[in-house]
């Protein structure tokens, strides 16, 4: 992992059905070494030493990586829509557009491409809500409360029990059968499945994309509530054990009442910095554009009746 760090591995080779589009959304070494960057500032690396954090050299190499991410993500995202606040949820994600990868799920997912499509999703839910915690010292006055109230949710001061919605997603793991330990699937995860979860720490370590990081939030929290309807649906359709439904089901539920609290942090945050609005859509755009990566890439190798994982490593 150190020789990932340090920029000098060999070549990652394409997943088996990856279309390879020449974005930094699908460069394998691009987002594994930019994903490995990001883990410092979570969890860590086994093996690498804490203090590479800091480390002036590893932040030159990670900033070059995301100045080539943002730039392609800033060449796909569609600009700030003409409508008003309320809509560019809406808007961006209909120019976006892209497969409806929950409706091929709720459908026709087997379990064994359910149990893929939780591994991929581990690099993200496995640390769920702690990127966009970055934005509380960042923000101000209303759009704050409303960040803080929503982060609460996520680390299950709304549920009775209390547990972290991340802890859930681990038993989601565990009930497939999974390790669900941090990153045990690293090796597996194509490019555009670490991009899911780089999009996200890139705007949650930069104050300059704020405006970004709440327009990702805001998308996730205003958009999830149907596409989690239909992940219910397909577990009951495969007999999967209530441990593997709940992650999904909390989120049925709380994501209603977040959606409404995320739309007033959009509205509070762009009353006191209206200078931020193209950032906001950004962030929202960005989002769609990886998600819709993740989706063709997924729907792309079902449909060839392919493993959409990377293959393991011989030995």
């Amino acid at each position: 992992m150190l020789d990932v760090l340090r920029g000098d591995q060999r070549a990652r080779p394409p997943a088996a059905c990856d279309g390879g589009t020449g974005s930094a959304i699908t460069d394998e070494d691009l987002q594994l070494a930019l994903y490995l960057c990001y883990e410092l500032h979570y969890g860590g690396l086994d093996g690498v030493d804490a203090g590479l954090e800091w480390d002036p050299a590893l932040l030159s190499f990670r900033l070059l990586l995301e100045r080539r991410f943002e730039a392609s993500l800033r060449a796909l995202a569609p600009s700030r829509p003409t409508v008003g606040l309320g809509g560019w949820v809406t808007a961006l994600a209909e120019e976006v557009g892209g497969p409806s990868l929950s409706t091929y799920v709720a459908d026709h997912a087997t379990v064994d491409q359910f149990r893929e499509f939780v591994v991929h999703r581990s690099a993200y839910q496995l640390k769920e809500a702690d990127p966009h915690t970055w934005a509380l010292p960042r923000l101000r006055g209303a759009a704050k409360r409303c960040l803080a109230l929503i982060q609460a949710g996520e680390y299950g001061a709304e549920d009775d029990d209390h547990v972290l919605h991340a802890e859930l997603f681990a038993d989601v793991m565990r009930a497939w059968g999974l390790d669900a330990r941090p990153n045990t699937y690293l090796e597996r995860l194509p490019a555009v499945s670490l991009a899911v979860s780089n999009v996200v720490s890139m705007l949650g370590l930069h104050r300059r994309l704020r405006g970004g990081l709440a327009g990702h939030l805001a998308l996730f929290e205003m958009t999830s509530v149907e596409p989690m309807r239909r992940y219910v649906a397909a577990l009951e359709r495969l007999s999967a054990p209530a441990a593997a439904r709940r992650f999904y089901e909390v989120h049925v539920l709380a994501d209603a009442v977040h959606e409404q609290v995320a739309a007033e942090m959009l509205q509070r945050l762009l009353a006191d910095e209206p200078e931020l609005g193209d950032d906001v859509a950004f962030g929202i755009g960005a989002g769609l554009v990886v998600e819709r990566a993740f989706a063709e890439h997924l729907l792309g190798c079902w449909a060839g009746d392919e493993s959409s994982l990377r293959p393991t490593t011989p030995g």
